[in-house]
């Protein structure tokens, strides 16, 4: 009850903040609100602290592990550094849902990550790594992040986790990985894996039209927007796993970044998607994880809710 009391109330103060929420509220209002968010958020998280109560949940984080079969790794020191996970999740619990998360940076930087604003939830976090371009191309990546989907498919029953409960997220470059590999089904389908049994895609500022380090890649200027096969947008269609698409504001974000996703979601919409949305986080760039965290969290609730 704690957390989710906490988590649900600093949901609702940054949806406050969103233009999603408000763009029904004056503007002189909403500066207003703006002004007040960090102590709005302190009284928020004050107010929740009062429902702590209990044991804490004792968790465990195995590091390093590798997911694609061991033979893959033979002779390529690149993809041994890279292609691998760690996993936290909690002890002696069993059914619990697993997020993957992918890190952020352009697919040129970044290694992976357990968000600390993601722990000690109740939920099972994977970091995962994955080669980086100029080193490799795509659709390199895209594969390493497939490969390490089907892994948490085939073995989070092993640490107690429900493999119907998997969900995909990652911020900016991961967000677009969550995408590709939640809506080209022919990346999970190379392990027999269905694409839509992923219970839900929440990415944070992703690139939805042809990520700008694959159109480097092939000479394509940052400016020149393409949508192609390494395109989420090429993918959209009706029957793909719930999404919450989460961006920065759409005139502090990166070049078109919010539109980009607000055409995807209208396309997804088109195509007869029924559970999918787009939150606007106003006040924030793209630099927008901490605010986004806590929308994950309620996400994954909601769609768990749902499925029992």
């Amino acid at each position: 009850m704690y957390w989710a009391v906490r988590y649900e109330c600093t949901a609702l103060f940054y949806l406050i903040l969103s233009k999603n929420f408000s763009n029904s509220v004056s503007l002189s209002f909403h500066k207003t609100l703006s002004k007040m968010k960090n102590h709005l958020l302190i009284f928020f998280l004050m107010l929740s602290g009062s429902f702590a109560f209990a044991q804490k949940t004792e968790y465990e984080t195995k590091t390093n592990i590798r997911y694609y079969e061991d033979a893959e790794y033979k002779n390529d020191a690149y993809k041994a550094e890279r292609c691998i996970l760690d996993i936290y999740y909690p002890k002696n619990a069993k059914g619990f849902a697993t997020i993957l998360w992918f890190h952020g940076g352009g697919i040129t930087q970044g290694s992976k990550e357990i968000p600390q604003a993601l722990k000690d939830k109740g939920y099972c976090i994977i970091g995962v790594g994955y080669r980086l371009s100029p080193t490799v191309k795509a659709p390199a990546y895209i594969e390493d992040s497939a490969a390490a989907v089907a892994w948490a498919f085939n073995n989070i029953a092993k640490y107690g986790g429900d493999p119907d409960k998997i969900f995909l997220s990652g911020h900016s470059a991961g967000g677009y990985l969550d995408l590709m590999v939640g809506l080209d089904k022919k990346w999970l389908a190379k392990y027999n894996i269905d694409a839509n049994r992923i219970a839900g895609l929440i990415p944070f500022s992703p690139q939805c039209i042809t990520h700008f380090t694959v159109r480097k890649e092939n000479g394509i200027p940052e400016k020149q927007p393409v949508i192609d096969q390494y395109a989420p947008l090429y993918w959209v269609r009706g029957d793909a796993p719930p999404i919450l698409l989460i961006t920065g504001n759409r005139e502090m974000e990166l070049l078109g970044r919010y539109d980009e996703n607000a055409y995807m979601e209208r396309m997804m919409k088109l195509n007869g998607q029924k559970d999918i949305r787009l939150f606007e986080l106003d006040g924030y760039g793209h630099n927008m994880a901490d605010p986004a965290y806590p929308l994950l969290l309620i996400e994954v609730k909601r769609v768990l809710d749902i499925k029992k």
